[in-house]
């Protein structure tokens, strides 16, 4: 059976919120912080890199957050003029 365009099944990243990528890295924490000593290193070595990565987007969401939140305190309010009558035609 063959996937239609936009169906889950398609090779496309999971989208996930800041809650979730939270989750997902203190989850991946603990999954390294318990694994065994004979645990193979390129095991080790996928978990480290994907909490690098999280750690990333997160600080980079936080960034963002920030400038948006500056850019919202430092924007003027549109004016409240006499808007222009509407046209008849």
């Amino acid at each position: 059976m063959r996937a239609y365009h936009g169906q889950f099944s398609d090779n496309q990243p999971i989208r996930r919120n800041t809650a979730e990528k939270q989750k997902q890295l203190r989850d991946l924490k603990e999954t390294l912080a318990s694994m065994k000593s004979h645990t193979s290193p390129s095991l080790r070595e996928s978990i480290r890199n994907r909490i690098v990565t999280l750690e990333q987007e997160l600080r980079t969401a936080a960034r963002k957050d920030e400038a948006r939140a500056a850019e919202a305190a430092t924007r003027q309010p549109r004016p409240q003029g006499p808007r222009r009558p509407r046209r008849e035609f």
